[in-house]
């Protein structure tokens, strides 16, 4: 009896053995898949993302091009670190050169602010975040590359917008530039038809992306680390107890429907703050929040574009970046010790893997893409936009889990 029990444990230990193999080689050509369609395709000539691509259209769309670019950057760069491949970095390297171009140089009020015109509906509006979402990125291409340049653009810019958009008291920071005016708005919004909108339309915890706490780490000035604290405490006392911002675009508080992205940023800021200062308020806002994303999952993995705090969802747009960046979260939160989104985890990992466009797919704008859709009724047709951000977020979290797992 005791010859056979060894026999079972050595046949599962090895069932178990080949199955994480096959899973890690999964893993490896998924990123192997997707730099290449970042590479290849997603990226234009210049270093910059394409953006939305409209599968009936079959036409590409710009929209906040620096985040979206920054976070195409990110993803190439974590990437790299598992394949080891100098072309993936090469291409970060391009990407990043554009990135950096965009500041303004010339015009003595913009001078060091970031050139992130907003697009579509906005034009050359400038949305505080479009920039600070994608300057996480352009860090960690400044760390993977040993150059400086990237980091000191961001420098810059941050400098500008404690100067011109910085409100300490409230511990926020204004939304909008509106560069052709020359004018930051403090009294409107362009997410709001209000006569005059409230400061809660107008200023946001603009945590995304946690430039300051990057700032500060990269110049050891203490302004730059007040800033980030500042924010996080902001952060911790307008967070509702279901563990979202509520009271902020995009989320709606008189619909309940949230963003399926905008909480994350703030809770990947906490765990930043967290790692800087151990503030355990911090840990705790975070893991409220990803309990509240751990729970709202739908049983396959998905997460809507359309969802709201009572739990309904309208599930015409699926956000696979949403999938990736709450594994991403979860994955932080496991490396500190908590294992209860192990589950969640594993699923997203699944869901990743399985929601993405062959490299053989009839149309050359799709091949290797990661999936993400979001829908749209226009006056000029239907639009099923395929978003490029679910490819970036989806080779960071990939990236993530197999240094996890496997090194």
């Amino acid at each position: 009896m005791k010859v056979y029990s060894f026999i079972f444990i050595i046949l599962l230990a090895t069932s178990l053995s080949c199955a994480q193999d096959k899973k890690k080689g999964e893993i490896e050509t998924a990123l192997r898949s997707g730099s290449n369609y970042v590479i290849n395709t997603m990226i234009d000539a210049e270093g910059k993302s394409k953006c939305d691509y409209d599968m009936v259209g079959g036409k590409w769309y710009p929209y906040e091009e620096l985040w979206h670019t920054g976070q195409a950057i990110y993803g190439l760069v974590e990437a790299y670190r598992v394949l080891k491949d100098d072309e993936l970095l090469k291409a970060a390297i391009k990407s990043g050169d554009w990135w950096i171009d965009q500041e303004f140089k010339d015009d003595p009020w913009l001078k060091g602010m970031i050139n992130a015109a907003h697009g579509d509906k906005l034009g050359n509006l400038i949305n505080f975040t479009t920039i600070t979402d994608g300057t996480n990125g352009i860090f960690e291409l400044y760390r993977a590359s040993n150059n400086s340049k990237y980091a000191e653009t961001c420098v810059r810019a941050g400098d500008w917008m404690i100067e011109n958009m910085y409100l300490p008291e409230e511990g926020m920071f204004y939304n909008i530039l509106d560069v052709d005016n020359k004018k930051v708005w403090t009294d409107k919004s362009p997410h709001h038809d209000v006569e005059k909108a409230s400061i809660t339309q107008v200023a946001r915890p603009n945590n995304e992306g946690y430039l300051f706490y990057d700032l500060y780490l990269f110049t050891k000035d203490e302004k730059y680390k007040e800033v980030f604290i500042n924010l996080c405490e902001s952060l911790v006392r307008r967070q509702g107890k279901e563990g979202l911002w509520m009271d902020f675009e995009p989320n709606n508080p008189e619909t309940g429907q949230f963003h399926p992205r905008f909480n994350l940023w703030y809770a990947e800021s906490l765990l930043k703050g967290y790692e800087l200062i151990n503030d355990k308020r911090y840990l705790e806002a975070a893991l409220k929040t990803a309990r509240f994303y751990r729970d709202f999952q739908q049983k396959d993995g998905t997460f809507y574009y359309f969802q709201n705090i009572d739990g309904s969802v309208n599930k015409n747009s699926v956000t696979g970046s949403a999938v990736s960046f709450a594994g991403i979260i979860w994955l932080q939160l496991k490396q500190l010790g908590y294992d209860e989104f192990d589950k969640s985890i594993e699923t997203s990992v699944k869901w990743v893997l399985k929601n993405r466009f062959p490299e053989d797919h009839p149309d050359p704008n799709l091949q290797g893409a990661f999936f993400e859709t979001r829908t749209k009724n226009k006056k000029k047709g239907y639009q099923i936009m395929m978003r490029d951000i679910a490819t970036s977020f989806g080779l960071r979290f990939l990236s993530n889990y197999y240094l996890n797992a496997y090194q």
